[in-house]
């Protein structure tokens, strides 16, 4: 039998990299000298300025090996107590959403490019809209974004394009990361957005500060409730009203858990609800994917400004359930130019794994989480705050599930503490002088359904002996 011989070569026209012929093309083309000029804008401190130091090739069994020596002396929060929230958050995944999630015909199928022939996920995607919409009281949702922080930035441009505005008012207790990426989002659209100060003693929105703010420009007023650092805002109807009373849209920031026993937005007037999905039955996988959430109020004038996909509910020709992909905001679809948005995918599997969780606890075992949460993160306080020269919470206000907890009166500082508590194999709270230095010496807590009275008690007694060296 013959057979033909591929002869390969190490160049290929369509991996730029590797000729120098097809390199030169694409640098003319783009008009420039060098590729490097793609990445003018990275900052050099965090370029490599030396080859990668990869060895191989290795058989298999080599780099299995390799890896575990590698990851021996990693330590995860399976290994450790850890009391680090501050945006990604460990909380108890039920074995049964996993399972869901392994199955192939949602695992392998992406994002619904060819609807018609995708009823299972789409079924599973307009199941998490509808609990969304029931969790936040909002009567529209899209099927998912990217995190929390990419939610915002496209609730801030909506707002925009709906009102003709180009302002946009967030609260000084914001993430830091979160109010990068939303001045990402807004700054290339000429969009200003501007920080109302906080109570010292409470950390809630100063209202008198956020009036005088107010003006015929502003397009949106931002809350957070639960705050990032974990106090309720307690006047999110008063801040609804100020913002409305000026023609602004107001858009409010959520941690879907604490909806199973707070007020949902919708029901004090937001207009815009957006959060982050992760705690909804999708692990911390270090850091990622996360799931943004987004969701408004069934205006026309509001769902044409959505970003990302629709699932709508409708009947076949024979009179059968079938679900359809409503609306595709997207560029790549036919609004092409006239598109809200450039989201050019979504965190689909993470929207089913929120269905499958929330379908999972309903009502009743949602709002018995919430009181879980509660409980155990109000005993953390009150361990804490036993301690000579430690104050927890710092502000005076209700909170849910992270609290900042102030070292000042312990003659330590927080980092000297984290590093002790770490010695101790327990990770403490995120370091807040970096961002918040008006703090002091603060740290912030998270205690969630995981965290045991065993765990608590043993954060408190490892930091009362760093206390009493």
């Amino acid at each position: 039998m013959w057979c033909r011989v591929l002869r390969l070569t190490p160049a290929h026209p369509y991996i730029p990299n590797s000729a120098e012929s097809s390199k030169r093309k694409l640098v003319d083309f783009l008009g420039i000298s060098d590729p490097e000029e793609l990445y003018s804008d990275v900052p050099e401190v965090v370029k490599l300025d030396r080859p990668l130091e990869v060895l191989g090739p290795l058989p298999e069994q080599e780099i299995l090996k390799r890896i575990k020596e590698k990851l021996s002396s990693v330590k995860t929060a399976l290994d450790m107590p850890v009391f680090l929230g501050a945006g990604c958050w460990p909380h108890y995944v039920p074995a049964v959403v996993d399972f869901i999630l392994a199955r192939t015909e949602f695992y392998t199928s992406y994002t619904p490019y060819q609807p018609e022939i995708s009823q299972g996920m789409l079924q599973a995607l307009w199941e998490y809209q509808s609990m969304v919409c029931e969790l936040t009281g909002m009567e529209v949702t899209n099927c998912s974004m990217y995190d929390w922080a990419s939610a915002l930035g496209e609730a801030a441009r909506m707002a925009v394009r709906i009102t003709g505005r180009k302002r946009v008012l967030v609260p000084k207790i914001i993430h830091p990361e979160r109010l990068e990426v939303l001045k990402a989002y807004t700054e290339p659209a000429g969009i200003t957005v501007e920080q109302v100060p906080y109570e010292p003693e409470t950390g809630q929105m100063d209202l008198e500060a956020l009036k005088a703010r107010m003006g015929s420009d502003v397009a949106a007023v931002y809350v957070e409730n639960p705050s990032y650092l974990g106090f309720i805002e307690t006047r999110v109807k008063a801040i609804g009203e100020i913002a409305h009373d000026r023609g602004a849209l107001y858009v409010v920031g959520v941690d879907p858990i604490s909806l199973g026993i707070l007020e949902a937005p919708g029901n004090y007037g937001a207009d815009i609800v957006v959060g982050e999905g992760q705690p909804l039955g999708n692990h911390m996988n270090f850091g990622g994917p996360l799931l943004g959430i987004l969701a408004c109020r069934a205006e026309r004038r509001f769902i044409w400004q959505m970003p990302g996909r629709i699932i709508g509910l409708t009947v076949d020709s024979e009179g059968r359930k079938a679900f359809c992909m409503a609306l595709q905001a997207r560029e790549q679809h036919i609004r092409r130019e006239r598109a809200s948005s450039n989201i050019c995918t979504n965190e689909a599997l993470c929207a089913v794994a929120a269905a499958v969780y929330l379908a999972l606890l309903g009502p009743k075992g949602l709002r018995e989480l919430c009181e879980t949460i509660i409980y155990r993160s109000h005993y953390a306080m009150k361990r804490l705050n036993e301690l000579p020269g430690v104050k927890a919470p710092l502000f005076k206000a209700p909170h849910f599930k992270e609290f900042v907890v102030n070292y000042n009166g312990t003659g330590l500082t927080a980092k000297a503490i984290h590093e002790g508590l770490l010695k101790a194999g327990i990770h403490g709270g995120k370091l807040l002088a970096g961002e918040f230095p008006e703090l002091g010496q603060s740290a912030l807590y998270c205690i969630t359904e995981l965290h045991t009275k065993e765990d608590i008690d043993r954060l408190a007694e490892a930091l009362r002996g760093l206390l009493e060296r």
